[in-house]
């Protein structure tokens, strides 16, 4: 007779197929997983994998990190759902505090949402408020939600298709890309050319209406591209001139991702509004938006809100993974570990010509696969590397303009030995023929 997980498997399988909508996806992995504890995720036949995607880069803290659930619990027993915006809620204030002490400068309210769309749409408006302008400037390859307004200011072709025409007003500018740039021996010119480049989309391709640039530090699901160190220095500059405001979109290299407690930190540069979601609850589904009290003000009676915005347990539950990741030094692991990881991948990349680069901060790094000597973007061999490494159990993502990025970002509580498998894995995987 059949195992009972196998039974349980199956019928998971055949429940997805007939009652959740999956087309979207070229394929959902075949495992059904029933439990999962700091970088490892255990499925129903009881095989464990690593878990260097930490659920698209969400669960920094670790899977089912005990401080964050104990946390959760011992809301859901007091109040789980209380209007935030309606009555004062102690869990949603504890949290905007939180916020407002590890933001940087000057940043010190917060309105909490449900998802990093929510966050983005969010801080659109209030620009657009804030300001009276009514245009944004957003990058190549940048990408802030499959919402429609989110969408709009995604500069990804392979995530709009098939939605438009989006909002009009957008412009969007050369995406600070090194390698695949004119200048790839030269990341401070390309940094300097990309940030020019904004001047002139602002006389060449705006109403002079522009609201605020939009841009993700790292841009996550675009290859993760780190942009050289100097560019939104460079690009502060051009806005400061202009009066356009800065909204940085952390809502995947936020929460200790890069090394540090947000991306932007690594370009000394402050926004003037700061998005954020994925990492801030370890999980459970929360987003912000996080600004200075001047431009908080532009919200009027009636301009905002959110039902399930500011959930009393998704704040505890993020009040809790905010300690943890200071007390128990995750910035630091991420520095340490990623800097292990990169220099790994590095010795991989001088040995197969499959690897183009390997780039990233902390443990939010990207391998792009490319053929013929020529930078083609390899998305076949990427796909197909990506599988090889599930079936040996590890996961990792999958992205980049042209889907031939593998992307590396597992749970910042990941172990050295669980880094090294990690990598021993993929390795391996890398030598095996396409099958």
């Amino acid at each position: 007779m059949p195992l009972v997980n196998e039974e349980s498997a199956t019928d998971t399988f055949e429940k997805y197929r007939k009652y959740v909508i999956t087309s979207f996806v070229k394929s959902v992995a075949p495992v059904v997983i029933e439990k999962a504890k700091g970088a490892v995720i255990t499925g129903i036949d009881g095989r464990e994998y690593i878990d260097c995607f930490s659920g698209i880069s969400v669960v920094n803290a670790g899977h089912c990190n005990p401080r964050v659930i104990e946390a959760a619990k011992a809301q859901m027993d007091k109040l789980v759902h209380g209007s935030s915006y309606l009555f004062h809620v102690q869990p949603t204030a504890d949290l905007a505090e939180k916020m407002a002490r590890i933001a940087p400068a000057g940043l010190t309210k917060s309105f909490f949402g449900n998802s990093g769309a929510e966050a983005i749409e969010g801080a659109l408006k209030l620009a657009r408020l804030h300001t009276g302008r009514h245009e944004f400037i957003a990058l190549q390859g940048g990408f802030h939600g499959r919402s429609w307004g989110a969408l709009s200011i995604s500069g990804y072709q392979g995530r709009k298709k098939g939605g438009g025409p989006y909002a009009p007003g957008v412009s969007f500018a050369p995406v600070p890309y090194p390698y695949r740039s004119q200048w790839p021996g030269d990341a401070d010119e390309c940094g300097r050319r990309s940030a020019a480049a904004i001047e002139e989309l602002i006389h060449y391709a705006t109403s002079n209406d522009v609201a605020a640039f939009i841009a993700e530090p790292v841009l996550g699901e675009g290859g993760i591209i780190v942009p050289p160190f100097n560019y939104f220095r460079e690009v502060k500059k051009v806005l400061d001139r202009h009066g356009i405001l800065f909204i940085a979109d952390e809502v995947q290299s936020g929460f200790a991702r890069t090394g540090k407690m947000f991306a932007i930190e690594h370009y000394g540069v402050v926004p003037d509004i700061l998005a954020t979601a994925k990492g801030i609850a370890d999980g459970f589904p929360l987003s912000a938006f996080t600004t200075r009290e001047d431009i908080a003000a532009a919200f009027k009676v009636g301009d905002h809100l959110s039902t399930f915005g500011g959930n009393p347990v998704s704040c505890a539950a993020a009040c809790a993974n905010i300690d943890f990741i200071e007390e128990e030094g995750l910035c630091e692991n991420a520095r340490n570990l990623g800097e292990f990881a990169r220099s790994c991948f590095r010795e991989l990349e001088r040995a197969h010509p499959l690897i183009g680069e390997v780039r990233g901060l902390g443990l939010m790094i990207g391998i792009e696969l490319v053929r013929d000597g020529r930078r083609t973007p390899a998305a076949a061999e990427a796909a197909a590397l990506k599988d090889r490494c599930l079936e040996s159990g590890l996961i990792v993502g999958l992205g980049g303009t042209f889907a031939n990025v593998i992307r590396f970002q597992p749970p910042l509580v990941i172990t050295r030995e669980q880094v090294d498998r990690a990598i021993n894995i993929f390795s391996e995987a890398l030598e095996e023929p396409a099958h």
